[in-house]
């Protein structure tokens, strides 16, 4: 067996840093929901399983994202494969590449990961009108396959903030838009594809998170702001809704099918601003509010500028190619394991065709 930690590889501690939190708080008042910035500790395990094949077996797994509000404080990986490392991919994802080429072995990884974080909030006070923005933030007012940039989409979306002045009121109308038209559908599979050009232009309001954050940050490139989807998974309980996160009574949680799409936009003077106009959609629906409900407003409120961080961010890619490359490109998007056997990409809305588990432990 082959074995890699991050501690034991300089090359892996030099792609994703290992470091110690250094969070500091404005206060610690609780909003209406509950949520303090104390800060949240999560140990998540990732294991795989593929059947034994002739052919070569390739794995790509996003890795959690390290930002000031979100720490990986430690990482290991383990398994009987013939090649695994860190890769950074487009979009600055880190992946870990695992490969297996021996036909006499059943292909096994397991992963362990603690990630430390806390709730991301907004000053919107400091906000400019200033849209000279760095190169690195250019890169999220291009288009892609799945969220372009055209004229008939940004007329659209100027149409929708025809009445606003500055940048942070053209994101907010577009977020008013965005959660008052869009609805979650539960018939989408997974997080749904996040083709936001055909959602608005044949009006197909309704999906899962991928494509309602898609559409909000196809709206927002398409006025000129800055904007990307970022790809993660629910970790543990949420104060706001068991539909945002649920977790049993000592914070365990099977995660498996946990995955969840938030969106940011930048606004100078704020940086990147958190927002989830999905799960506006998803307290809705899994809990019958009314469009007039109190808590519905506030749950709108809250999400746009702040994210409760019960979630592990991976990466905000979209339409790529993977390094090294596999077999089918580009991909649409990261937010789930990747695998190829031969030719053949596994369904990883399906963990049954290739067997994975995610599961999560909050530290108390």
């Amino acid at each position: 067996m082959k074995r890699r930690t991050f501690l034991k590889s300089t090359a892996a501690i030099s792609t994703l840093a290992v470091v110690s939190p250094n969070f500091a708080f404005a206060n610690e008042d609780k909003n209406s929901f509950g949520i303090t910035k104390t800060p949240r500790k999560f140990q998540v395990t990732n294991s795989y399983e593929f059947d034994m094949s002739n052919e070569a077996t390739q794995l790509w797994v996003p890795l959690p994202k390290d930002e000031s509000y979100h720490k990986v404080v430690s990482f290991k990986y383990d398994g009987n494969f013939t090649e695994a490392k860190i890769v950074k991919n487009p979009y600055d994802t880190r992946v870990l590449y695992v490969k297996w080429d021996n036909k006499d072995v059943k292909p096994k990884l397991d992963i362990d990961f603690a990630v430390i974080m806390q709730e991301r909030t907004t000053d919107f006070s400091k906000a400019t009108s200033n849209t000279d923005y760095p190169t690195d933030v250019k890169e999220y007012l291009k288009g892609t396959k799945h969220i372009p940039v055209t004229p008939k989409l940004t007329n659209y979306a100027n149409d929708i903030v025809k009445n606003a002045k500055t940048p942070l009121e053209k994101a907010r109308a577009i977020y008013d838009w965005t959660v008052s038209t869009m609805y979650r559908d539960e018939s989408v599979i997974g997080c749904g594809i996040g083709d936001a050009q055909k959602s608005i232009e044949d009006k197909i309001y309704g999906g899962k998170c991928t494509d309602i954050s898609s559409v909000f940050v196809c709206l927002l490139r398409n006025a000129g702001i800055p904007a990307k989807e970022t790809f993660g998974i629910r970790v543990g309980q949420s104060k706001i809704s068991n539909a945002c996160g649920k977790a049993d009574e000592k914070g365990f949680a099977d995660i498996t099918g946990a995955q969840h799409c938030r969106a940011e936009f930048y606004i100078d003077g704020l940086g990147w601003v958190p927002c989830d106009p999905a799960d506006v959609a998803k307290v809705k629906l899994a809990e019958k509010l009314a469009n007039d409900d109190k808590k519905l407003a506030s749950v709108k409120d809250y999400f746009f500028g702040s994210w409760e961080m019960n979630w592990s961010a991976f990466n905000s890619a979209r339409d790529f190619i993977l390094e090294p490359k596999p077999t089918q490109y580009p991909l649409n998007m990261l937010g789930y394991p990747y695998a190829e056997v031969g030719e053949d990409a596994k369904d990883y809305y399906n963990p049954k065709t290739f067997i994975y588990k995610y599961t999560s432990q909050e530290v108390l």
